[in-house]
């Protein structure tokens, strides 16, 4: 592998991708199948899985940045950089993420498509889990699909095919299901294509930094949890589906898709200003 490794970063970006990829799975395999055989699909299992698969991913990133690409610090050359900067950009955009959503349902709700429940008896506990899981799934999926993904790309392309690409990946991902399952949820695609895309512009107008994107996705994952776990709202089937959303998703629907739309501009503005801690 040392004397394979420079090569590999002239090999077109499929072989790149699909021999990082490999080379994961034949890390994570021989840890995850015990966990499974052992435990089967339960969520603590396929939780444990799954942190080990993200530690994993994390750790051969960092091997793969300095043996093929050269990089001194890999992950900061993928936008995860350790700075007061991109932890103000997180914190701000997570709070748009989380209030952006909201104001989604509020809407839905004044149109009468749903109706809230009584204010479920919320602890601090509950609050802080879906604020990790937000924190988590955030972290995990910028860093692969808009750090090391983009970035992948962009030794072969610029940054905004990179987007594209990446954001179509993205999309294409949530459809590993049954066919008759992809057809039927086959209208909530141009949403979460728009997701990846305003996800990835996000970092692009902040300087290649993933703290925007980061903090915009678990705001977004923050406040669904909440709703979600919490049965806070019902809807009233007035719409089709579609307009709502499928699977009750809100980002899965046409109202859900011109909400990302505003969204999107929002962070395409927010870039244009360029707030500094300066």
């Amino acid at each position: 592998m040392p004397l394979l490794c420079p090569k590999i970063a002239s090999y077109p970006v499929p072989a790149r991708i699909g021999i990082f990829l490999l080379i994961l799975m034949l890390l994570w395999l021989p840890i995850a199948v015990p966990i499974y055989w052992v435990w089967g699909t339960v969520n603590t299992s396929s939780t444990i899985a799954l942190l080990i698969l993200y530690v994993e991913f994390v750790w051969l990133l960092q091997i793969w940045g300095r043996k093929v690409h050269r990089q001194s610090q890999p992950l900061q050359y993928h936008g995860l950089a350790r700075t007061r900067q991109n932890g103000f950009e997180l914190l701000i955009s997570l709070g748009i993420g989380f209030i952006s959503l909201f104001t989604l349902f509020f809407f839905e709700g004044w149109m009468g498509w749903l109706i809230w429940q009584p204010l479920p008896r919320v602890h601090l506990s509950f609050g802080l889990e879906g604020l990790l899981v937000g924190l988590g799934v955030g972290v995990a999926e910028e860093l692969l699909f808009r750090g090391w993904l983009i970035d992948e790309l962009r030794w072969n392309c610029n940054f905004k095919t990179a987007v594209w690409i990446s954001s179509t990946i993205y999309a294409a991902l949530h459809f590993i299901k049954p066919w008759t399952e992809i057809v039927r949820t086959l209208p909530s695609f141009p949403g979460l294509l728009l997701l990846g895309l305003t996800l990835g512009w996000a970092r692009q107008v902040h300087q290649k930094r993933l703290g925007f994107a980061i903090g915009l996705h678990a705001g977004l994952v923050w406040g669904y949890y909440l709703v979600d776990v919490s049965d806070w709202i019902n809807y009233t089937n007035q719409v089709p589906e579609w307009v709502t959303g499928i699977n009750q998703n809100p980002l899965a629907g046409i109202v859900g898709f011109g909400f990302l739309c505003a969204l999107a501009f929002v962070v395409r503005k927010i870039g244009e200003f360029g707030v500094t801690l300066d």
